[in-house]
């Protein structure tokens, strides 16, 4: 160790770091940005999920107060005819968002279910 630090003294010494610990530092670095990745990706999935969760509530109560006051659900050949019907007698403020990752849907019988992700049948939001 002495003769380490004499040959620093003496400017004899080779500086910067060796492949091998840049290397190291790289992969060490990749790990963590990996994590970081997957761990704001499960952020997202939760926040798709809530808010699922919420029109879902609010597209419920809503038929609820419809049937209530009407006698009988909304009327319409889709969904969106439907959703159409409680916005319209504003028991909506406005329709659930469709761009966000999940779906609404709203059939004949006034069930209303919600899936988050694409597909025919995307896993329950609820």
């Amino acid at each position: 160790m002495l003769q380490r630090i004499r040959k620093g003294r003496d400017g004899e010494s080779d500086s910067g770091f060796t492949l091998t610990e840049l290397l190291i530092t790289i992969v060490i670095l990749g790990i963590l940005a990996a994590i970081v990745v997957f761990a704001v990706g499960a952020f997202s999935n939760d926040g798709k999920a809530a808010a699922c969760k919420t029109d879902l509530k609010s597209v419920e109560i809503a038929v609820d107060a419809y049937y209530a006051k009407n006698s009988k659900y909304p009327a319409g050949n889709s969904t969106a005819e439907r959703i159409k019907v409680l916005t319209d007698a504003q028991y909506l403020k406005q329709a659930p968002s469709t761009d966000h990752g999940y779906t609404i849907n709203v059939d004949a019988n006034g069930v209303v279910t919600g899936g988050v992700g694409d597909g025919a049948t995307p896993p329950p939001c609820a």
